[in-house]
């Protein structure tokens, strides 16, 4: 169970995330939406811990990781795995070091520095890149792969993190369709197969509504929508991206049922599910 807990980031004058508050079970698939600035990378950047908090707390399975410091941050780290929009890959090194670069945490600092991986290690990362398709490619060089393959490897690499949380920022923005699906694909599996929870942020809601069975909608840094996706109404899509609405929703796709259909949340009552 991760709790976010009046979550708070400010940078100078200006508040990123405002008093966020949600309660995300083991093994949910989240889909974070809103328009680009709304908070979303902000917000997940913080529960990896790449960004300090100014004000809440972040608990998993009861323990508070937002103070987390050396070792006890590095481990935190490698279980709330992070796949960026743009691979954060090494071009150079070939897609087996990528990946078992995942296992850096895990190790004394003299085998890091050399990397001196075990047999069990190597063992690791083939066997997550036998389960994306792209153990063929191991010994190539990552900036000799296509977008969705050297996706594919970073999502391989998180999985040797032994992750109990997946959180994606973006990771299909650079994508084609038919890449995009892959890497999604790819995403769900490990939710379903493994009971890994999947945080992902996304700017698309139709990709939204069909991987993620919860979704949350971030406007000015704070949580104004969260509900499953057949609650996602064209009037809660144009209350979270203004104009924007009609490029990132399919408004052909019936809504929930008129008069039921939730109008978008006051940033106040967003449901914090406390």
């Amino acid at each position: 169970m991760l709790v976010i807990d009046g979550l708070t980031c400010q940078f100078g004058s200006k508040t990123a995330v405002s008093d966020v508050n949600l309660e995300i079970g083991q093994g949910a698939f989240i889909g974070v939406i809103g328009r680009s600035g709304a908070g979303k990378s902000t917000l997940l950047r913080m529960i990896n811990r790449l960004q300090d908090p100014t004000g809440g707390r972040i608990l998993f399975e009861g323990r508070d990781v937002t103070g987390l410091r050396g070792q006890d941050l590095r481990l935190w780290r490698a279980r709330a795995a992070m796949i960026f929009q743009q691979f954060n890959l090494v071009g150079r090194l070939d897609v087996l070091t990528n990946v078992l670069m995942g296992r850096l945490a895990e190790m004394p600092a003299w085998r890091a520095l050399t990397k001196s991986w075990s047999a069990d290690d190597k063992a690791m990362a083939l066997s997550a890149l036998e389960q994306f398709d792209i153990a063929n490619l191991a010994a190539q060089r990552a900036d000799s792969l296509s977008g969705g393959q050297q996706q594919r490897v970073a999502i391989a690499r998180a999985m040797v993190q032994a992750p109990r949380l997946i959180l994606a920022d973006e990771p299909i923005a650079s994508l084609d369709p038919r890449n995009t699906k892959v890497v999604m694909d790819a995403l769900l599996r490990i939710n379903k197969h493994f009971g890994i929870t999947v945080l992902c942020n996304l700017h698309s809601l139709e990709l939204a509504r069909t991987y993620c069975d919860r979704l949350v909608g971030m406007a000015g840094g704070k949580v104004v929508f969260d509900g499953v996706p057949s609650q996602l109404t064209p009037a809660v899509a144009h209350d979270l991206y203004g104009l924007e609405a009609g490029e990132v929703m399919d408004l052909e796709i019936p809504a929930a049922s008129g008069a039921h259909a939730p109008a978008a949340l006051p940033a106040t009552a967003a449901p914090s599910h406390h």
